[in-house]
């Protein structure tokens, strides 16, 4: 007869049976947990150490092997609870006679991830409890779990509908302070977007709402082909549905990407559909002859590079890809070594190793940050502040000058951030502006005419503003800029 395992229906468990006169029981150890483990540490080193949790989580799943079911509750878990962190420390607070900043924080984490769990998932209430208790002891040790218990049994008195009727202000009294716990965003973020699209709190912030609501989901990952070596129809055949507006990109519901042939053969990747279509758009000014040379002013990690590449090598031209630094010089060369139109150079664009007017077609990509993109890295909310913004503006300004300063008269200039912000976008263009007499904006949603709506609020209309809520793609800017032919200007 084989042996059943202790626990098993037939026979008590070890823990089940009387103890010895004179021995005492071994405390239980907690039940280990590996998705709730590894979500844990995925938090503790976005908070520690300021990783990115798209960077850091696949990692861990193949380090650690989980797959299937595990490996989606702790993607679930991980993103989930990053996007509604605000609102979840809302409520916690409420639940707990200490502030927030008494919790220590590896226990605190493991409150967030129980919260998730009770007001956002279909885990049970006992299960997300108990699960929990254990990861505060493999954390923290037994100390904790009874108060982690007393608190998450609190979180699972009301759902979140309730929950935020309790801790978030009046949507009247407050409107920005009520979408900030609503969403999960800090509150200049909440009015940075709401400045963005030309709304103003005193008069209704329904498409404020909108984006919160938008950054808060979970997006699509989307596809594009480099052209000339992959196509849309290839993507598609691999299983991508056909992107909405990019006639390079799909759209994966889910799975692997690297499961498609041409992105495993490095053919075509992992691309944003509105970062596709600027540096599209970058190539549909014309220019006129002999358009043989252009420039990637900001490369780095290679993702516009790379597709400018494949547009370059059909159109005969040549691209130079630069960034200042040499970690990220060394991704642009990776992602760009399928193609033969490519050269990258560690350069930094604010001092051009380049002569004057030497490029027909220049993407200023330049750094920002990254709140267009809050849906990809959820985290970030809660890492930047209106400081970083600040800080950014004077690299902006020097970049997108330097980029037009590369272009010969004639030659066209694209300014991308991944960001919305004013001060990231129609104010830095402005302010190069004045100093440009030489330089004109052209009409970029006019030369992206496929796509609807994305024209910036007057008078900054001839700037196009990608949104998720509208375009289900990242809050991308795009400002198109060209020399005027035989015009005096500044180099």
């Amino acid at each position: 007869m084989a042996r059943q395992p202790a626990g098993s229906p037939g026979q008590p468990s070890r823990a089940s049976q009387p103890a010895q006169p004179g021995r005492r029981r071994p405390a239980a150890s907690p039940r280990a947990d590996p998705a709730r483990r590894v979500a844990l540490d995925v938090l503790r080193a976005t908070r520690e150490r300021g990783t990115y949790a798209n960077l850091l989580l696949p990692a861990l799943l193949r380090e650690r092997g989980l797959t299937g079911r595990d490996a989606a509750l702790a993607t679930e878990l991980c993103y989930g609870t990053l996007r509604g962190l605000g609102t979840y420390d809302a409520v916690i607070a409420a639940c707990s006679a200490r502030g927030l900043d008494r919790i220590d924080p590896p226990v605190l984490d493991v409150l967030r991830l129980g919260t998730h769990q009770l007001l956002a998932t279909r885990v049970g209430a006992h299960a997300a409890v108990a699960t929990s208790v254990d990861l505060a002891k493999q954390a923290a040790g037994p100390g904790p779990a009874g108060f982690v218990n007393a608190i998450l049994r609190r979180v699972a008195s009301r759902d979140l509908a309730a929950w935020i009727d309790a801790v978030a202000p009046s949507r009247a009294a407050d409107p920005v302070g009520h979408l900030s716990i609503r969403y999960s965003h800090p509150r200049w973020i909440v009015t940075a977007f709401s400045e963005s699209l030309g709304e103003d709190p005193a008069t209704g912030l329904t498409e404020t709402e909108a984006v919160l609501a938008a950054s808060s989901a979970r997006p699509l990952v989307t596809l594009c082909a480099v052209p000339g070596l992959a196509s849309q129809a290839e993507l598609v055949a691999g299983g991508a549905e056909t992107a909405r507006w990019s006639p390079l990109g799909g759209y994966l519901g889910g799975g692997d990407p690297g499961a498609i042939t041409a992105v495993r053969e490095g053919r075509a990747a992992v691309q944003d559909e509105a970062s596709q279509l600027a540096a599209l758009a970058l190539t549909r000014v014309e220019v006129g002859a002999p358009d043989r040379r252009w420039l990637d002013l900001c490369a780095g990690p290679g993702g516009k590079a790379r597709l400018l590449a494949g547009l370059a090598a059909t159109a005969g031209a040549r691209l130079a890809a630069a960034d200042a630094r040499p970690h990220r010089a060394r991704l642009v060369q990776a992602a760009t070594a399928a193609s033969r139109a490519a050269g990258v150079v560690v350069a930094d664009g604010t001092v051009p190793a380049w002569r004057p007017g030497s490029f027909d077609r220049v993407l200023a990509d330049v750094p920002c940050s990254g709140l267009g993109a809050l849906r990809r890295r959820p985290e970030a909310r809660w890492r930047k502040s209106p400081a970083d913004v600040a800080g950014l503006g004077g690299l902006q300004r020097d970049l997108l000058a330097s980029a037009i300063g590369a272009a010969h008269p004639g030659g066209v200039i694209a300014y991308v951030t991944c960001s919305p912000h004013v001060a990231e976008t129609r104010a830095v263009v402005d302010d190069v502006l004045r100093g440009r007499p030489d330089v004109t904006a052209l009409d970029a949603p006019a030369v992206l005419a496929e796509v609807p709506d994305l024209a910036c609020p007057a008078p900054a209309g001839k700037y196009a503003q990608f949104w998720p809520h509208r375009h289900g793609t990242d809050a991308i800017f795009l400002a198109l800029l060209q020399r005027r032919p035989g015009a005096a200007g500044s180099s």
